[in-house]
């Protein structure tokens, strides 16, 4: 069985008789490369309908009795937890396996796990399958990195890294959206039916348009960031020197405490809208939508941003879009219910996260390491960010549920502690960004 897996997700081989004309090579090299960035960016978004269908569902399933704040953030902390050590081990996998058939494996089991929640309000059940999907999700951000890494060189892989990473924005635009009308029209069953049948759907795309590395199809190699030491370094010896470099662990945790912001809004936003702000579940999925389409431009522009305007350098547009960030969730939090606040506030802090999703997930780790590893690098990144969105959704949880209070016979609130919690990770992202100021990207 072992064999039989292995063998079938085994990289193929480079082709031995590569393509010779020039004009062939750059037919091949354009229709390819938009082939796998449009296969990564929309099957990548998809993961994300998948993964967040919880996050709206949930106001209508505690208003059903179906679990309380603190269950569902026991749920919620299942995937975070199963998704950052599988973004780590699945990562180191990204590295030597066949990428079209992994990132299509894992789209397609996470849609059938949400299929089989639109069935169950078992505590168990429920917990233990969202923490599976979790860990299915994690076959995604990999796959889609090295598939970049493997297309774009240096000149550019800034540049579509953020264009790719509107992805995060187009699922979750969809999902805080169209999931939040179906839910609201048929009941919280029917969001996990519809973001199971749209994963299934796209996973099949993803297995025809995602093509693997370019000598596979006779074509150059894109990146050449090896020295005469690294040529004679195996990728696991590569991979062992991103464990072993520190600044990746210190962007590591930069990227945990900006995860945890990142969740508090996508996991309690709708529910902190609608309990502390009196809004009906359309308008606060609403209003948190603006933060995911406007974090498209960040994410779209960031990479051509820093290439074009900082020579590839990326501490100081963190810098400035990470005080933004932590400015504008404490506006969201702290200010008075007002629609076109809560929108502006909303808008800020989806344009400043496009931008830092980019730089601190992934992009600034991969840029100091190999690229032969940028699977491991994403992995450490991965593993330390969702443990920060896990503890985050338990903490949140647990001090959204200790606060509840029954008056009148409808349950109120007080969010106080965790906005301290969400504000305060906001600005401590920042501090230890500056903390690899001075480090340079290896190619």
């Amino acid at each position: 069985m072992i064999e039989t897996l292995a063998g079938f997700y085994s990289r193929s081989n480079a082709q031995t008789t590569p393509l010779s004309s020039s004009d062939v090579i750059a037919l091949e090299m354009r229709k390819r490369k938009w082939s796998v960035f449009l296969a990564i960016t929309f099957g990548y978004g998809f993961y994300y309908v998948c993964r967040l269908s919880f996050s709206v569902a949930k106001k209508s399933m505690a208003d059903e009795g179906i679990f309380d704040a603190t269950e569902m953030g026991l749920i919620g902390s299942a995937l975070f937890i199963a998704y950052a050590f599988g973004k780590l081990a699945n990562g180191i996998l990204a590295d030597r396996v066949n990428v079209r058939k992994f990132m299509a494996t894992g789209l397609f089991v996470s849609a059938a796990i949400n299929l089989m929640l639109g069935h169950t309000v078992n505590f168990l059940f429920f917990f233990l399958l969202w923490g599976l999907n979790g860990w299915f999700q994690s076959f995604g951000a990999p796959s889609s990195v090295v598939s970049i890494t493997h297309w774009f060189g240096g000149k550019e892989r800034g540049s579509f890294y953020g264009m790719w990473s509107t992805s995060h924005n187009i699922g979750e635009a969809i999902t805080f959206v169209a999931i939040a009308v179906i839910i609201t029209a048929f009941g919280w069953q029917s969001g996990f039916y519809l973001a199971g049948i749209l994963g299934i759907a796209m996973s099949i795309v993803i297995w025809k348009f995602l093509y693997e590395r370019p000598e596979v199809y006779g074509l150059p190699r894109v990146y050449n960031d090896q020295s005469s030491e690294e040529q004679t370094k195996s990728v696991g010896q590569k991979q062992w020197d991103v464990i072993r470099n520190p600044a990746v662990w210190i962007l590591a945790l930069a990227s945990a405490f900006f995860y945890v912001t990142r969740y508090a809004v996508n996991s309690w936003g709708i529910f902190f809208l609608e309990a502390e702000k009196g809004y009906t579940t359309v308008e606060a999925s609403s209003i948190v939508s603006i933060n995911a389409i406007l974090g498209i431009l960040g994410t779209f522009f960031s990479g051509i941003i820093s290439d074009r305007f900082f020579r590839g350098r990326r501490n100081v547009p963190a810098l400035i879009f990470g005080t933004l960030y932590a400015l504008s969730i404490a506006w969201f939090v702290l200010g008075p219910a007002n629609t076109y606040s809560d929108s502006l506030a909303m808008a800020l802090f989806g344009l400043s996260l496009g931008v830092l999703l980019v730089y601190l997930g992934g992009l600034m780790a991969v840029d100091i390491c190999s690229k032969d590893a940028a699977g491991t690098a994403l992995g450490i990144i991965g593993v330390a960010s969702y443990l920060g969105a896990a503890i985050q959704d338990i903490l949140s949880g647990y001090m959204i549920e200790s606060s509840k209070q029954i008056i009148g016979g409808a349950a109120v609130y007080d969010f106080s502690s965790a906005s301290i919690l969400w504000i305060g990770s906001a600005l401590i992202s920042v501090v230890l960004t500056l903390l690899v100021w001075k480090v340079r990207p290896k190619d």
